[in-house]
């Protein structure tokens, strides 16, 4: 679903008056890797490096950092949480009132009702479907993306909801989950706080999971998860080969600490998940990351063309983020020939680190 957004980025040429007239005054400041830190034992200095450091690297970080869901049962998480550590879980919906009530009565339920989480958050995105309704009945706090630091304007995609939600939220430990998923169980928010719980190095847990392609109702194993293997993978293999044992870089669902949330830049659209994991790699490390197997989950599909559009986000995403910064400008336009040309503008512009838009 493509996603048309006013702001675009200042070094975009200005070939369109009627959408120059509309640029955004709000348009924020983007995060490049030479803003961060890289404190990984194989650094990523100049090109992407590649041979046997970086496989020795990934090698080790596949053995220690990958985990599964059952490994984390809510007894032993409440037990070893400190008392002192703010837990929240953020939920993005668009249209999810099919499946936001089970989401949270069955995966967020247990530990909620056992006291694990501090906050549970729903950031809607003005669903019209009773979405808010559903959420609010089973206990979250809802609120509205476009209601949330309203003076930057409605909120441009998924990415810029989450960034939003994070000023609404002060907890030590954030996880993020998705609002459309079909079958949810315990296991999955269990496995991606359960790193962070129990080690105090791990600043950033990825889920992954098996996700069937879902054909009028049969579910073709294997087969999902199309720009991760046509898109994201090969671009991480490319430029950022230390991610490269990542199963699902694409995951929306993760968690991470919150000071580490704040020194990243967040995307506004589809390509906030490969960002967040670069920029997590460049201010912390890969010891510091780590990636969970939540098992199967059925999600809701996209068509072919619709996926083209995340492809470009994510595209664009990654540009930003080479050593030498974009080659060419990042322009939000995207043509559709199959429409007889039309252009639709993509969300493809930055939010930048909450640290950034603290008050002095």
């Amino acid at each position: 679903m493509s996603e048309t957004v006013d702001p675009v980025e200042a070094e975009l040429p200005l070939e369109d008056d009627a959408f120059a007239a509309r640029l955004d005054d709000h348009e924020l400041p983007i995060l490049r890797p030479a803003d961060v830190q890289i404190t990984t034992s194989a650094r990523v200095t100049g090109p992407a490096q590649r041979g046997l450091s970086v496989d020795l690297a990934i090698d080790r970080w596949m053995a220690t950092r990958r985990y599964r869901a059952e490994d984390f049962p809510l007894s032993e998480l409440t037990t070893r949480v400190p008392r002192d550590l703010s837990i929240a879980v953020i939920i993005p919906t668009k249209e999810c009132a099919a499946t936001i009530g089970a989401i949270l009565q069955q995966a967020v339920g247990p530990a909620h009702h056992a006291g694990l989480i501090d906050e549970l958050i729903v950031v809607d995105a003005g669903s019209r479907d009773g979405t808010a309704e559903a959420a609010r009945q089973r206990g979250a706090r809802v609120l509205q993306q476009d209601e949330l630091m309203p003076e930057l304007g409605p909120a441009a995609g998924k990415g810029d909801a989450m960034w939003r939600a994070l000023h609404a939220s002060h907890a030590d430990i954030v996880c993020f989950m998705d609002g459309d998923t079909t079958d949810p169980v315990p296991a999955h928010l269990h496995g991606l706080l359960g790193p962070l719980l129990l080690d105090d190095s791990i600043e950033l847990v990825k889920g992954a999971f098996e996700r069937p392609l879902d054909l009028a109702g049969h579910p073709v194993a294997h087969e999902g998860g199309r720009v991760t293997e046509l898109t994201a993978r090969p671009l991480l293999n490319m430029h950022f080969p230390l991610l490269a044992g990542f199963a699902q870089p694409l995951a929306g669902e993760f968690a991470a600490r919150r000071r580490l949330l704040e020194r990243i830049a967040f995307p506004v659209g589809y390509g906030v998940e490969t960002a967040t994991l670069i920029d997590a790699l460049h201010a912390s490390g890969l010891d510091a990351l780590a990636e969970t197997d939540l098992g199967t989950r059925q999600n809701r599909h996209q068509s072919l063309r619709a996926l083209g559009e995340m492809a470009y986000s994510i595209l664009a995403a990654v540009e930003r983020r080479l050593p030498a910064g974009p080659r060419a400008p990042i322009s939000p336009r995207y043509l559709k020939p199959w429409e007889s040309g039309a252009v639709t503008h993509l969300a493809v512009q930055e939010r930048p680190p909450l640290l950034a838009t603290a008050p002095s």
